[in-house]
C-alpha cells in the first residue's frame, strides 16, 4: 500500500514494535508516509482515544484493515470485563470500525478488511455465555472469535450501497507471534512446525493486500477469501440471521462508549 502512495497508520498495542516496523518500511521506501499510533483493543478507552486521534488527523480513510488478534491465551478478561478473545478479536474491531465508520463513508470508495481464520468453522457464538464461564477452552475461544469476524464482515456488506465494500480474509497458516500464549512445550512444537509448514508473514499478508487494493474486487463485497480467491466459509458463517443478531448484540455491548 505504501508503494501505491498511500499513507499508512500502524495502530498497535506495542508502540516500540510498531516504530521498528515503520522504520523498516522507511528503509525500503525512503519517502514512505507511515505513522504509528497506540491501540489496545482490550480497552474501550484506548480504542476511543485512537479513533479520536485518527479522526482529528485524517480527512479521509479509504482502507481499514482489522488485523490484530490473539490466540490460545489463558482465561482472562478485557478492561471492560469481556472474555479476552471475543473482546479483542471481535468487539475491539467492532467498536473501532463503528467509531470510524462515518469518516469511511465520507471517503468512498472505501474498503474494510476483516482478518479471520479457517478456525471459524469450529466456532459458535455463545450469546448466553459470552464470557465462557460455563467452560473455557482457549483454542475454542479463538475459534468463536474468528466466527464473529466472518459474521461482522457479512453484516457490513449492507453498507455496500454507500460505496463501502468489505472483505473477510483467511491468511492461511502464517508465522507470527499469535502463538505467544502457548505453554513452553506447546509453544516449542508450534514454533518448530510453523518454521516447516507455515508461510512467512509477507506471504501470509498477500490476500489481505489483494483485498485492500486490487481494482478487480471493487464490485465485490461481504465475501470470504483465501489464497486471493473467493471461498465458501462454514455454513454457520453464512447465516444472515446470526450476523444480524451478533451486530445488535455487539451494539448493546459497546453502548457505554
Amino acid at each position: 500500500m505504501i508503494l501505491t502512495g498511500a499513507k499508512v497508520i500502524i495502530a498497535c498495542r506495542d508502540v516500540e514494535k510498531g516504530k521498528v516496523a515503520a522504520e523498516d518500511i522507511r528503509k525500503q521506501v525512503p519517502n514512505a508516509d507511515v505513522v504509528v499510533r497506540h491501540l489496545n483493543l482490550a480497552s474501550f478507552s484506548s480504542i476511543q482515544r485512537c479513533a479520536e486521534e485518527i479522526l482529528m488527523s485524517e480527512p479521509y480513510i479509504h482502507i481499514l484493515i482489522n488485523n490484530a488478534g490473539i490466540a490460545a491465551c489463558p482465561k482472562s478478561k478485557t478492561v471492560e470485563g469481556f472474555e479476552m478473545h471475543f473482546g479483542v478479536n471481535h468487539l475491539g474491531h467492532f467498536l473501532l470500525t463503528n467509531l470510524l465508520l462515518e469518516r469511511i463513508k465520507a471517503s468512498t470508495p472505501a474498503r474494510i478488511i476483516n482478518v479471520s481464520s479457517v478456525a471459524h468453522a469450529l466456532g459458535k457464538i455463545h450469546f448466553s455465555d459470552i464470557h465462557l464461564e460455563r467452560g473455557y477452552n482457549s483454542v475454542l475461544a479463538y475459534c468463536h472469535s474468528k466466527l464473529a469476524n466472518v459474521k461482522f464482515n457479512k453484516k457490513l456488506r449492507s453498507f455496500s450501497g454507500t460505496g463501502i465494500t468489505t472483505y473477510c480474509v483467511d491468511p492461511g497458516p502464517t508465522r507470527t507471534e499469535i502463538g505467544r500464549y502457548l505453554g513452553m512445550i506447546s509453544g516449542y512444537i508450534f514454533s518448530f512446525y510453523s518454521r516447516l509448514l507455515y508461510k512467512s508473514a509477507k506471504k501470509g499478508a498477500q490476500t489481505t493486500i489483494y483485498c485492500a487494493v486490487d481494482e478487480s474486487l471493487s464490485e465485490e463485497s461481504g465475501l470470504y477469501y483465501c489464497g486471493c480467491t473467493v471461498v465458501q466459509p462454514s455454513s454457520r458463517a453464512r447465516n444472515d440471521d446470526l450476523a444480524r443478531r451478533l451486530w445488535d448484540f455487539s451494539e448493546n455491548l459497546i453502548a457505554c462508549v
